[in-house]
């Protein structure tokens, strides 16, 4: 189903060490750049003292819209082994950041890339991933009459979720998963009376 995604509900951290520098990690649920941004702002002001904060994020179900960011540390050695993290689990609409903390001993292209790399994967595996759908809204109005016939339908729907406004019309705002909605449509076109809002 090209109508499910993966992401995650709440914040995770993780922790790895390499000869003497520290690689802090934290995973967080995000739905814009501007979120992700302003995250990795207040976490440049928490860890001051660090020498790198760098950082990637997945945004959207379609997984195109990304950035990675290696903070001054040589290309490709930071950002990008954070973005293949978030690759390699399949999710998106998050943001994972790793500050470090320079133990003294360079650790060359290669041992900036595995450290970037474990650090990004132990805060993926302390979080709790879920499923997601992509939903896609549905707006109706139709007179009380018809109440009993769509909640007929609605119930065939169980992944149906939606607000309702009785005040002079039945007015309701549904939310079903994209792969179905046609499907709702259909049915909700066949009861006569029933008017959909754009």
């Amino acid at each position: 189903m090209d109508d499910v995604y993966k992401t995650i509900e709440a914040v995770a951290e993780g922790y790895v060490t390499e000869k003497k520098s520290k690689f802090i990690s934290a995973v967080y649920p995000v739905k814009s750049a501007d979120e992700a941004k302003s995250i990795v702002d207040e976490q440049r002001k928490k860890y001051y003292d660090a020498r790198h904060v760098c950082w990637a994020y997945m945004l959207g179900a379609e997984r195109v819209d990304f950035r990675a960011n290696d903070d001054g540390e040589p290309s490709g050695t930071a950002g990008k082994p954070i973005l293949g993290q978030i690759n390699s689990h399949e999710l998106t609409d998050v943001l994972v950041l790793v500050v470090r903390y320079f133990g003294g001993t360079l650790l060359g292209t290669s041992g900036l890339i595995k450290a970037y790399k474990e650090a990004a994967a132990d805060a993926i595996a302390n979080a709790h991933i879920v499923e997601k759908t992509v939903d896609e809204p549905i707006a109706i109005r139709f007179g009380y009459v018809l109440l009993n016939e769509v909640m007929r339908v609605l119930k065939q729907f169980e992944q149906a979720r939606w607000e309702q406004d009785f005040k002079t019309d039945c007015v309701m705002r549904l939310r079903i998963r994209k792969s179905l909605a046609s499907q709702l449509r259909e049915m909700l076109e066949k009861l006569h009376g029933v008017s959909f809002i754009e």
